[in-house]
């Protein structure tokens, strides 16, 4: 009954195409595949060790209509996939039957889970059931830097963390990690962290805190009509080098004000010679006691201005950083005041 990776993200769209090309263009995803039936016209795309579906046609109506385009599956391999479905029936979901070949349960709000069998240690494969036809290697594709899918940010109402962080840790195995409270500007957001034994399913689960003030998490749950994916973190080698290609490629990077990089001197002597580098390209820096790690978010490039991207690079940490959990917490606020 324990999850152990995700085996892929499923995004519904009505502009397919769009979606695919700014995966695909900007973020550096090779085309997989495509499948179509009379419900669904999927295509899948591939970098490192993560998979995403690009999902459009009818079977995505009802979902598009309440929430616009966004993730509506978080695919997760468990090694028993039986035992998966009831425990997590157990601890309060709903079976929402059998999709080409496998389980699938309610996840938090109109985000479900279907469950696979754990791969045999080869790579990620071709989602099974469907009827797909491999497309060949675009030798023009940008050079692959993201490795896997770090971690799935999640916000849901205030009031319910416990709720969704007791669920995943009695469904599918996973453990409390870490938990953080950020207030900000009379806005505030709390956070509690899932995670899986093996490091490779991990969920931020965010929601708005006791705050007076309306803030990002209170916008996210209007504009997407309840609880959603709000990012996925896309784990890179150097941070850099793919801020970089992917704001020459066209992706928009939020913005840090100079100061930050004034007192980053200071707290990071240990790698000075990255600092005129972090502040070129608006990277976040933070450690903890294992090590260091740089971060980034990209905006939103869908029309609900609702999913959007990280960037992140670990130098040995493992959490991450109650100094960047803020930095990125009051980016995203600056550029939500900036856009209202």
């Amino acid at each position: 009954m324990v999850a152990q990776r995700i085996a892929f993200v499923e995004l519904y769209t009505n502009e397919r195409k769009t979606v695919v090309e700014y995966l695909s263009g900007a973020l550096g995803f090779g085309v997989v595949a495509e499948s179509a039936d009379d419900e669904s016209d999927s295509v899948l795309l591939r970098q490192g060790q993560m998979q995403v579906m690009v999902t459009a046609g009818p079977r995505t109506t009802q979902f598009l209509e309440a929430h616009g385009d966004g993730i509506a599956d978080i695919a997760l391999e468990c090694t028993d996939v039986d035992a998966s479905h009831a425990a997590a029936l157990a601890a309060g979901a709903t079976s929402l039957g059998i999709a080409y070949g496998n389980p699938v349960v309610s996840g938090f709000g109109s985000v479900r889970h279907t469950l696979v069998p754990v791969g045999d240690g080869t790579g990620p494969g071709l989602p099974a059931g469907r009827a797909w036809a491999l497309r060949d290697a675009d030798t023009a594709a940008p050079p692959a830097r993201i490795r896997l899918l770090d971690h799935v940010a999640i916000c849901v109402e205030a009031g319910s963390l416990d709720h969704y962080a007791d669920f995943y840790t009695t469904a599918f195995g996973l453990n409390r990690y870490s938990s953080e409270f950020v207030d900000v500007g009379g806005s505030s957001m709390d956070s509690v962290v899932v995670r899986s034994e093996t490091g490779e399913v991990t969920f931020t689960l965010v929601a708005p805190g006791t705050a007076a003030g309306k803030g990002q998490i209170d916008a996210f749950l209007h504009r997407n009509d309840g609880p959603g994916v709000q990012h996925l973190a896309l784990l890179v080698d150097d941070i850099v080098a793919a801020v970089t290609e992917a704001a020459g490629r066209g992706v928009a990077f939020l913005q840090t004000p100079a100061s930050y990089y004034d007192a980053l001197a200071t707290r990071f002597r240990d790698i000075p010679e990255r600092i005129d580098s972090l502040r070129a390209t608006n990277v976040l820096a933070d450690r903890d006691e294992w090590g260091y790690l740089l971060q980034l978010f990209t905006r939103s490039p869908y029309p609900r201005n609702t999913l959007f991207y990280e960037f992140i690079q670990r130098r040995g940490a493992r959490g991450f950083g109650s100094a960047n959990i803020r930095a990125l917490y009051e980016a995203v606020e600056r550029d939500r005041l900036a856009v209202q």
